[in-house]
């Protein structure tokens, strides 16, 4: 029997019915979307994922009986866990809109809590791409203020306002392009920089053992520690990375990251009472 559903669209309904034909799933392909649907669209991780699940569990009640116990049964031996994300539930109309902005190229004017500049801002953005990375959901965009495509965290938007005005994505961007080779996602301005970094025996594997960046390259000395090289557009975020290893990593270049790393590290000796020699 073909499944029936109304289409909606963010402000308005389209007054149409639509018919789907029969899928015919199979058990594998239908545990992986009741699994990843039910473990990600709970709580709201992920706004997509909401009425993912929705979907997942109308699969789930039109499956036979027998295939709807056992694919229950494993569902509930999975879990999959995310890191923490922030939550977006009081921004979910910033986030609808920006979605309806970045499909009619409609210019927004936001009022946004900007870290960087340490204020909080008015400008006029012209929305090119949605990004969901880590944690958060982050909007990037031609700023009017700044004159140049920017990053917004979502969560920092205090006001969203639509305007009449359309605008055209610049020729040649990408995400890509523009994200360079950010180790997470702020390029940074000036030429990329060679990274190295050693890391103790201790947690030499586990740092081997995930991709962290496309550039990374990896190999482990004679007494197990690991030599780990990147080449990266901007320093500020992977120098919070390393610290995040605390006395398990040490930065052999470039000077300016070992610099930042180590002056960070004094003013924790010192907000701790200690003393770290330059």
């Amino acid at each position: 029997m073909p499944l029936e559903f109304d289409v909606e669209f963010q402000s308005y309904r389209i007054p149409q019915t639509y018919l789907l034909p029969p899928t015919n799933f199979t058990a594998e392909e239908a545990l992986a979307v009741l699994v990843l649907c039910d473990e990600l669209g709970a709580n709201h991780r992920l706004p997509f994922y909401s009425p993912a699940r929705s979907a997942a569990l109308k699969l789930h009640a039109a499956l036979p009986p027998r295939l709807r116990k056992y694919l229950h049964d494993i569902t509930g031996a999975i879990r999959i866990r995310l890191p923490p994300g922030a939550a977006i539930d009081d921004k979910q109309p910033i986030y609808q809109q920006l979605i309806d902005a970045v499909a009619r190229r409609q210019c927004v004017r936001i009022c946004y809590d900007s870290f960087s500049d340490e204020q909080v801002i008015t400008t006029r953005l012209s929305p090119y791409r949605l990004m969901f990375s880590l944690r958060s959901w982050y909007v990037i965009g031609r700023s009017s203020l700044h004159r140049q495509t920017r990053t917004f965290h979502v969560g920092r938007i205090l006001k969203l306002e639509p305007t009449n005005d359309s605008y055209r994505i610049q020729r040649g961007f990408s995400l890509e392009h523009y994200l360079r080779n950010a180790w997470h996602l702020i390029p940074e301005p000036g030429p990329d920089q060679h990274v190295r970094i050693r890391f103790e025996k201790m947690v030499a594997r586990n740092v081997a053992e995930v991709r962290w960046h496309a550039t990374q390259h990896t190999s482990f000395d004679a007494d197990g520690s690991l030599d780990f090289r990147v080449t990266v557009s901007g320093l500020n975020e992977i120098s919070w990375w390393v610290l995040g290893y605390g006395d398990q990593a040490e930065v052999l270049e470039p000077p300016q990251l070992r610099a930042m790393v180590a002056a960070h590290a004094r003013r924790m000796a010192e907000r701790y009472g200690g003393r770290l020699e330059a």
